[in-house]
């Protein structure tokens, strides 16, 4: 008969119990634990002090009595294994609670021992008010200390898994939060756009971010920092990563492993053939490239306790190694990575490319629809995917296990392309974002539309002058650019091709890469050769500059948008500018969404929905030779809107297409109408400046579009006044029109100057 004797429970431990029994109803199965609890949810612990989770039972998978009524397992808690004799095959033990000593016979032997919370050599590491979580003992310190002091300030040491998770729980109880993270960004396993969606939602909720920092002590109300600072702390918690439990298996002469943890080999059999391991102590092999690596997650573990397990039973099952495959949700904010990010994989030599997509979850007109981040990390020679991340409110996980699978099975761009995904207008799209990152990943592959993402931005752009394209709306482009973009909105570039500078390699980029592909091919089409697409656009520059930014651009960052756990949920109604139903006057109406509406509009417009138009077509006056123009995003909507009001009964109805080409023919009408010889005066600084206060009459070309937007001042002989901030832009600037030849321009200097002088 087989003595099974397995040290450590929770994952790989009474997975591995539970497993030899259903294999063997003769073995005799014994489970040493050093703690009081055998298997329990050690993944839910920061939701129960988040108050998430409401009952503590929840969390206790198994106890020792019912563990042993379900599976016959002679289970000790307290009991620490001092030593392995493994010539007698004898675990000899020490039960914490009474030191009484204990031996166990065994005829194979499996270590799930885990590994323990790294507590560094920090001064006051040792205070009261200093936690780690890893048990439920150290969840209830935590929860205990929280109801009986009533902390207000709280710092979480470590910008990994649990810590963020912890984050959240201590925001959800009230708390101000600060995290502290020595890398550059939090989730340093993450690339930094990733990242940075992660830590804009953090910003969202209030929390206080400190990268690139360490703590240096730690004082009975506060935590001073290696930068110099100090944070208010009532409550410490300390998740600095964790370190293997292998003194036993050192001191028995087991072998350790490249990586740090306990060498097995692919039955999970360490040098000694009775002797197993599973779990957070044992180093595996990297699924993707054969690497050894630690990866302590609770899926893995769970797994190799089953193979262990039917191994130890003379079982010939092979594990095939883990992805890393992890995912994390803060606050309603869900980020993922699995397999190698694009860094991992090129630092063991494999030749790979990224691409990153933007899409919507499930179909946009369907009521709910969120952007799923997709990146996909390939290698360019075969195509073969080796890993990726995925980023969103929804939908991130669905895609992580994509990836993951794809990973696993070696399948390639080629193969995601042409999958057919789950499609329902509620659940889905037609072209899912998996599709569509492969479809980007195939043409940066064969150099259709080459692109760059923003990881690798940087290095791209080392010893190079381009020219950056940005193709979005207005309203886009004023609230954030890369500094000296020229804008030529997409639904433009066709006729404004010739804005672009020739003799330059060209970057385009649009919100999330898609349309800047578009632009790509329009480039190219009319000659120009070396245009690069930003891989993600917009959207993942704005999240590699929250998290890390740039060396090489400039972009300005989009403000947060605060959030608050108490906030209650509401829907803001659109407001509208009701007309006269008598009045006769032109009128120019959006028909795209109210959150459309919002982002941007033509100035004086009114927003009735298309969907709404039957309902609400009284707000356009009672009488049918009204001047009415539509418009939306790109003309298709306000086409249908035309045909509805024609239809009704009005004659004089204009599809006036998308609002970029309203806005091109706004601009092009004042141009036309401004006299070209009268004293002009012009404001130089962005256009928030602007809108802030200007000098009456001015007009606002910010320093960054002048090269581009000067046909509007017209004669070169006019009498141009430039002023900005200080008066150092507007010395750029005119410095600027006089190469270009105008002869009577002259420096106002800053804003207040030209008030004073006024």
């Amino acid at each position: 008969m087989e003595k099974i004797v397995i040290v450590g429970g929770v994952a790989a431990g009474a997975t591995a119990a539970a497993k030899v029994r259903r294999l063997s109803p003769d073995a005799e199965i014994t489970l040493l634990e050093a703690g009081p609890d055998i298997s329990f949810a050690n993944c839910g612990l920061p939701y129960y002090i988040s108050g998430d989770i409401k009952s503590r039972s929840k969390l206790i998978l198994q106890s020792p009595e019912s563990f042993n009524d379900q599976y016959g397992v002679h289970v000790h808690t307290h009991t620490m294994v001092s030593a392995i004799d493994r010539v007698a095959h004898v675990v000899k033990a020490v039960d914490t609670r009474n030191g009484e000593q204990k031996e166990f016979a065994y005829t194979k032997l499996i270590l799930a021992q885990g590994g323990r919370p790294i507590h560094p050599d920090l001064p006051g590491a040792n205070h009261e008010h200093v936690f780690s979580l890893w048990t439920l003992e150290d969840m209830d310190k935590i929860a205990r200390h929280i109801d009986e002091t009533h902390p207000k300030n709280a710092v979480v040491v470590g910008g990994g898994f649990i810590g963020l998770e912890m984050v959240e729980a201590l925001v959800k109880r009230g708390l101000n939060v600060h995290v502290v993270e020595m890398m550059p960004h939090v989730m340093a396993i993450m690339e930094a756009e990733t990242a940075g969606f992660i830590e804009n939602e953090m910003l969202s909720y209030g929390v206080g971010i400190h990268t690139n920092t360490g703590v240096t002590e730690i004082l009975p109300k506060s935590v001073k920092l290696s930068n110099g600072k100090s944070l208010d702390a009532d409550i410490v918690l300390l998740s600095i990563g964790v370190r293997p439990t292998l003194q036993l298996a050192q001191e028995a002469g087991l072998e350790i492993g490249e990586a740090g943890g306990l060498l097995v080999n692919d039955k999970l059999q360490t040098n000694d053939p009775d002797i197993f391991a599973a779990g957070d102590m044992v180093e595996i092999e990297h699924r993707v490239n054969s690497k050894k690596v630690r990866i302590p997650l609770a899926g893995p573990a769970n797994r190799q306790g089953r193979i262990a397990a039917e191994n130890a039973l003379g079982g010939n099952h092979s594990y095939k190694g883990a992805l890393g495959t992890s995912i994390v949700r803060v606050f309603e904010a869900v980020a993922g990575t699995t397999g190698l990010s694009l860094k991992q994989a090129k630092a063991v030599g494999i030749h790979a490319e990224a691409v990153v997509v933007h899409k919507e979850h499930h179909t946009s007109y369907y009521p709910g629809a969120e952007i799923v981040t997709v990146m996909v990390v390939y290698d360019k020679e075969t195509g073969i995917i080796l890993g990726g991340q995925t980023a969103g409110y929804k939908g991130a996980d669905k895609r992580l296990d994509v990836i993951a699978t794809a990973a696993a099975a070696k399948l390639t761009i080629q193969d995601i392309a042409d999958v057919d995904f789950a499609y329902s207008p509620p659940i889905g799209t037609a072209n899912d974002a998996m599709n569509m990152a492969a479809y980007a990943a195939e043409n940066r592959q064969s150099g259709y539309s080459p692109s760059v993402t923003v990881a690798e931005l940087d290095a791209f752009l080392e010893g190079i002058n381009p020219v950056y394209v940005d193709v979005r709306d207005i309203f886009a482009f004023e609230k954030s650019h890369i500094k000296g973009a020229i804008h030529i909105p997409l639904e433009m570039l066709s006729q404004q091709i010739g804005a672009i500078p020739v003799g330059h390699p060209v970057i385009v980029y649009d919100e999330s890469g898609k349309k800047g592909h578009q632009a790509l091919r329009t480039i190219v089409g009319t000659g120009i050769k070396e245009v690069t697409n930003i891989s993600g656009g917009h959207t993942s520059l704005q999240r590699h500059a929250r998290a890390i930014g740039f060396k090489n651009i400039n972009i300005e960052l989009l403000p947060i948008v605060t959030k608050s756990i108490e906030a209650e949920a509401s829907e803001q109604k659109a407001e509208a500018t009701t007309q006269s139903a008598n009045d006769n006057s032109p009128i120019i109406v959006d028909v795209r969404t109210v959150e459309e509406f919002r982002t941007g509009a033509y100035p004086g417009a009114i927003n009735i929905p298309l969907d709404e138009l039957p309902s609400r077509y009284q707000e356009l006056g009672n009488r049918a030779d009204r001047d009415i123009t539509l418009y939306c995003a790109s003309g298709a909507r306000s086409s249908y809107a035309q045909n509805i009001l024609l239809q009704i009964g009005y004659t004089n109805v204009k599809n006036g297409g998308g609002i970029a080409a309203m806005m091109a023919k706004r601009n092009q009408s004042q141009q036309k109408a401004a006299p070209v010889n009268t004293p002009l005066i012009v404001d130089v600084r962005s256009p928030q400046e602007f809108a802030g206060g200007a000098y009456p009459g001015a007009v606002n070309i910010p320093l960054d579009e002048l090269p581009r937007r000067v046909n509007e001042l017209g004669s070169k002989s006019r009498d141009i006044t430039l002023y900005c901030a200080s008066g150092a832009r507007s010395s750029y600037a005119m410095q600027a029109l006089m190469q270009m030849g105008f002869t009577k321009v002259k420096n106002g200097g800053g804003i207040m100057q030209m008030m004073m002088r006024r």
